[in-house]
């Protein structure tokens, strides 16, 4: 577990500065987080949660968590299934990195299985599908015209630039062959839909980062993790979230069928009729979401591929890492099996 690292009376003296909130604070590192690290704050009978920027950010726009606090803010009109927040800070004298706070929410986190209540009550399971594609017609309903999230956006030409970015992405730290990952490349410029509609993404959109009800049937009571948000093609968001939804085929599914604590086949919804639900309750056109398919698993390969090549150069250590080539070898046979 990560430790504090940081001076708590000096913190808890600036957050009465801040928010007029007084009184001995506790704080305990948590897990979680993703790339940025995270604390609880304990005051009172309040439980918030800290959620820093890395000690060592590779740049000045790396996990840019008062961004991320920007966009939650704009999003926090009662539309949205977004945390409570309290108060962000870019001065990296306070606890050593930009931060900010938002009231912690009690929920569960699916990742390598389902919690053993979800478990349990298998005819519960189709509404975790069904809660992921609702709370993202939400997220994709936000009129985010005039907020401040237009202001940090390029929405222009959103879907021409993408391959060409990622393509110049790979190539600052391409090291050893990838199969298909230009023939792709390629197959996206080839058969890029006309631009359609532009959202708010939320950009890293998976089961993984929504909090769920401890309570059944499985309710998701907030989306987590809006450092990759910007307004573009929503329908990337639909495809990213499928990379990794149960399915037993899915080497890289979370809690597929199959695995221990996984989902029962029996109620584990097809992520076809997932997408349908998504496109009965937009009216969006679905024709082209094979591109979409390919172009979300091409995409997260090759942001992948930057940890694993550091794992390979000795950069890194991270056992994840190692693990990322298995995962990047594994988008690339998704993205090749729809780029056709």
């Amino acid at each position: 577990m990560k430790q504090t690292v940081f001076d708590v009376a000096s913190f808890a003296n600036w957050l009465a500065d801040q928010t007029g909130r007084c009184g001995d604070i506790v704080i305990k590192p948590l897990r979680g987080g993703g790339s940025c690290e995270m604390f609880t704050l304990a005051q009172s009978d309040e439980l918030f949660v800290i959620r820093r920027a890395p000690l060592t950010a590779v740049s000045d726009t790396a996990h840019n968590v008062v961004r991320e606090f920007r966009v939650i803010e704009a999003l926090s009109d009662g539309s949205v299934r977004v945390p409570e927040l309290l108060v962000s800070c870019d001065d990296d004298t306070v606890i050593g990195a930009p931060f900010f706070i938002m009231r912690y929410v009690e929920g569960e986190v699916i990742r390598r299985k389902l919690p053993d209540h979800y478990a349990a009550s298998p005819e519960s399971q189709t509404t975790l599908g069904e809660e992921m594609i609702d709370a993202l017609v939400e997220l994709h309903a936000f009129n985010w015209r005039g907020t401040a999230i237009e202001a940090m956006a390029r929405p222009e030409r959103f879907l021409e630039r993408q391959v060409d970015r990622w393509a110049m992405q790979l190539e600052t730290y391409r090291t050893r062959d990838l199969p298909g990952v230009d023939e792709v490349a390629h197959w996206l410029d080839d058969n890029r839909p006309a631009s359609g509609d532009l959202s708010v993404m939320h950009g890293d959109y998976k089961i993984d980062n929504a909090l769920y009800s401890k309570t059944l049937p499985p309710r998701i009571l907030t989306l987590v993790d809006f450092e990759m948000t910007t307004v573009g093609d929503p329908l990337i968001d639909l495809a990213w979230c499928m990379i990794f939804w149960p399915e037993q085929t899915n080497l890289i599914a979370i809690a597929a069928p199959g695995n221990p604590g996984g989902m029962d086949e029996r109620y584990c919804q097809a992520p076809e009729a997932l997408v349908q639900r998504y496109a009965e309750q937009t009216g969006r056109d679905l024709d082209a979401f094979q591109w979409y398919q390919a172009f979300a698993a091409w995409k997260l390969a090759i942001v992948l591929e930057g940890s694993y090549a550091k794992f390979l150069s000795g950069q890194s250590n991270n056992p994840n890492h190692e693990f990322f080539g298995f995962v990047v070898d594994q988008l690339m046979a998704r993205a090749q099996r729809f780029a056709r």
